[in-house]
C-alpha cells in the first residue's frame, strides 16, 4: 500500500492515465488523417513510437517532480514545499479535457466519418477485386513499345523505324502471358517529349520498350532500351549494327531479350519473325505506312509499293494481305466502285492464304467482306473465328469479330470483347467508338455517351462521331443535347441524318421534314439503309419499308447491322418486319444458326 500511495503522491498514475488517453486520441486521428497524404503505414508507426515512450514517461514521473524552479529529483524536494498536489489537480483537469476530446472525436468518427469510410473501404475492395480480375484477365506483366526514333540522315526512312517498332510489338503480342499495348495507343506518343511515369500510367503498363534506328544503304543500326516504369530504370539496353539482311534476326534477339528480362512465362518457344527478302520487307513497311494516310493518292502509292515488293518476293503473303486491306478501304470510302474493290480485295486475300494458310489478316479480310458485302454470315464467322485463333490480340481482328457479334445480336459478348480491346488499346478512338456502338445497340445509352465522348476526346474531327453521340443522347431521352451534338457534326450527310431525328424528337416536324427532303435529294441513292431507319425512327413504317427494299436492291452494307439497330424499334411489331429480316438472312432463327465461337482471351493477352 505504501508503494501505491507513493505512486499517487508522485502523480505517476495520473501521468500514465493522461498519456494513455492522449495517445489513444493521437492514434485515432493519425489513422484517419495521415492516409489522406499517402502515409499508409504512418498510424502503425505512431502506435509503436507512443508505446516505446510510455515507459520512459512513467519513469520520469516517478523520478522527477515538477517545481516552480523546473524539474528536480523527487528526493531533492522538501515535502513541505512540494506542489505535487497542485500538479495532480492540473493533471486531473488535463485528463478530463483529453477525455472530453476523445469522446467528442469518437462520436464524430462513429456518426460522421464512419459511413464515408465504410463506403471508401467498400469501393477500395471493389477496385481491388476489379484489379485482381484485370490481372487474371489481362496479365500482370505488361509493356508498351514506343515508336523507335529515326536518326537516319534521310528523314524519309522514318517508315522503316516505325515499321520495325510495329513488328516488334506484333512479335511480343504473340506471347500469351505478356500484355502488349496495341499500335494505335503506343504510337500516339510519337514525336512527343514523353514522361515515362505519365505514359505508363495512361497506358496502364509497367514496362516500356523504346529505341532508335539509323539506316544507311544496306546498313542498319538499332538501339533498344527496356525501361521499368515505376522508377524509370533501364533493365536492359543493346545496340545492333548489322546489314539489312539481318533485320529479322535483330527483331528476334530484341524480343528474346525482353522475354528474358521480364521473366515472362512461355507456353512454347519465343516467337520469331516471318522472314522474307529484306528489300521486299523494307518496301512492304513503306507501303503499310502510306496506307495509313487514308487518301486516294496514298492508297494508290501504297498499292504500287506492294506490287513492287511482290515482284521481288512473289511469295510474300503479307504484301498480298496488305493489298486486300487497301482495296477494302478504297471500296468502303467510295474511292473505288464497291463491287470492283471487293473483287480485287478477295483476289488478293485468297492469294495471301494460298501462300500462307495461317495468315490472320487475310482471313479477317475475307470475313469482313462476307459480313458486309456478301451477306454470308456463316462465311464471315468461319474466317473471323480462324483469324482470332491465329492472332487473338490484333485490334483490327478483335474489332471485326466484335462487329460480327453485334450483327448477330450477341451484344454482351461483343461488349466484353471490345472492353478487352479498349484495355489493350486505351488511346484508340476507333476502339472506343466501336464499344460505344455495342452499348448503343444494347440500349445502354449512358455508357454509349461516355464512350463516344472518349472517342471524340481522342479524335475531335472524326467523321460521324458527333452524330452517333447525338443518337445516343436521343436514346437517353436528351433531345436538346442530341440536337446540339448533331449540329456540330462535320460530315454533311451524318449531320443531316442526325438533325432529322433530333428535330422529330423535339416535336419540330417542319424542320425534320425539310431536312429529310434535303438528305434524300443529296444522298438518296447512296444511303437507302440510313433513310429507312430515319423514317422508322419517325414512325413512318410504310416509307421505311420502301427504303429497306431499295437498300436490299442496292446491297447497302448498312443492312449487315439491321438486326441490332435500336432505331428500328418502332417497326419491330410490324408484320412486315420479320419477313424482311428473313429475306436478307437476318431473322432471329437465322442468326442463331450461325456458329461463331469466340474464345475469351487467355491470361496476359
Amino acid at each position: 500500500m505504501s508503494f501505491f500511495n507513493e505512486l499517487k503522491r508522485r502523480n505517476v498514475l495520473r501521468v500514465a492515465a493522461a498519456y494513455t488517453v492522449a495517445a489513444w486520441l493521437l492514434i485515432q486521428v493519425a489513422e484517419t488523417i495521415l492516409p489522406l497524404f499517402g502515409f499508409e503505414d504512418a498510424a502503425r508507426i505512431v502506435v509503436i513510437v507512443l508505446s516505446i515512450f510510455f515507459v520512459p514517461t512513467v519513469i520520469i514521473a516517478w523520478v522527477f517532480e515538477l517545481t516552480p524552479e523546473g524539474l528536480k529529483r523527487d528526493h531533492e524536494v522538501n515535502r513541505s514545499q512540494s506542489i505535487a498536489p497542485q500538479t495532480g489537480k492540473k493533471l486531473d483537469r488535463i485528463i478530463m479535457v483529453v477525455l472530453a476530446l476523445a469522446l467528442g472525436y469518437f462520436a464524430f468518427d462513429k456518426f460522421v466519418l464512419s459511413e464515408s469510410r465504410e463506403t471508401s473501404i467498400a469501393e477500395a475492395a471493389r477496385e481491388e477485386g476489379r484489379s485482381e480480375a484485370l490481372v487474371a484477365f489481362y496479365g500482370d506483366t505488361s509493356i508498351a513499345v514506343l515508336p523507335f526514333v529515326n536518326i537516319s540522315s534521310d528523314k524519309e526512312q522514318e517508315y522503316f523505324s516505325d515499321g520495325l517498332s510495329e513488328e516488334l510489338l506484333n512479335l511480343l503480342a504473340k506471347i500469351p502471358s505478356l500484355r502488349v499495348i496495341a499500335r494505335m495507343s503506343s504510337f500516339s506518343y510519337k514525336g512527343k517529349d514523353t514522361n515515362i511515369a505519365e505514359v505508363s500510367q495512361e497506358l496502364n503498363v509497367d514496362h516500356l520498350l523504346s529505341g532508335s534506328v539509323r539506316k544507311a544503304g544496306d546498313r542498319v543500326r538499332v538501339t533498344a532500351k527496356l525501361i521499368r516504369a515505376h522508377d524509370s530504370s533501364h533493365l536492359w539496353a543493346e545496340t545492333y549494327e548489322r546489314t539489312l539482311d539481318d533485320i529479322f534476326q535483330i527483331q528476334d534477339e530484341i524480343a528474346a531479350a525482353v522475354v528474358a528480362q521480364l521473366r515472362v512465362k512461355l507456353l512454347g518457344e519465343v516467337p520469331t519473325s516471318s522472314q522474307t527478302d529484306s528489300r521486299a520487307y523494307a518496301i512492304y513497311l513503306q507501303a503499310r505506312e502510306l496506307a495509313r494516310q487514308g487518301s486516294a493518292e496514298s492508297y494508290e502509292r501504297s498499292n504500287a509499293l506492294y506490287q513492287q515488293a511482290l515482284v521481288i518476293a512473289p511469295d510474300y503473303a503479307a504484301a498480298w494481305a496488305g493489298l486486300a486491306e487497301n482495296y477494302i478501304s478504297l471500296a468502303n470510302r467510295a474511292l473505288i466502285d464497291i463491287n470492283k474493290g471487293y473483287a480485287l480485295a478477295r483476289e488478293a486475300a485468297n492469294k495471301a492464304l494460298a501462300l500462307d494458310p495461317d495468315h490472320a489478316l487475310a482471313h479477317a479480310s475475307l470475313g469482313r467482306m462476307a459480313m458486309v458485302h456478301d451477306n454470308d454470315l456463316a462465311g464471315a464467322a468461319q474466317n473471323l473465328e480462324r483469324a482470332l485463333e491465329l492472332d487473338p490480340t490484333n485490334p483490327q481482328i478483335t474489332r471485326a469479330a466484335a462487329t460480327l457479334l453485334i450483327n448477330l445480336v450477341r451484344l454482351d459478348e461483343a461488349i466484353g470483347l471490345l472492353e478487352y480491346a479498349a484495355a489493350r488499346d486505351p488511346i484508340n478512338a476507333d476502339v472506343h467508338a466501336n464499344l460505344a456502338l455495342g452499348y448503343f445497340c444494347a440500349e445502354r445509352p449512358a455508357d454509349a455517351i461516355a464512350s463516344y465522348r472518349m472517342a471524340l476526346g481522342l479524335t475531335p474531327d472524326a467523321v460521324g462521331l458527333r452524330s452517333f453521340l447525338g443518337a445516343a443522347l436521343l436514346l437517353n431521352k436528351e433531345p436538346s443535347a442530341g440536337l446540339a451534338a448533331m449540329e456540330q457534326e462535320g460530315s454533311e450527310a451524318w449531320r443531316l441524318i442526325g438533325l432529322v431525328m433530333a428535330h422529330h424528337a423535339l416535336g419540330q416536324s417542319a424542320e425534320s421534314d425539310a431536312t429529310l427532303v434535303e438528305f434524300i435529294d443529296k444522298y438518296g441513292e447512296e444511303w437507302p439503309y440510313n433513310i429507312s431507319y430515319v423514317l422508322a425512327f419517325r414512325g413512318e413504317a410504310d416509307r421505311a419499308f420502301e427504303w429497306l427494299d431499295k437498300a436490299k436492291q442496292y446491297n447497302d452494307p448498312g443492312l449487315s447491322e439491321i438486326a441490332s439497330a435500336p432505331e428500328f424499334a418502332v417497326v419491330w411489331p410490324d408484320p412486315r418486319w420479320l419477313p424482311f429480316l428473313e429475306s436478307i438472312g437476318k431473322a432471329p432463327k437465322q442468326l442463331a444458326a450461325v456458329e461463331f465461337q469466340v474464345t475469351r482471351p487467355v491470361r496476359g493477352q
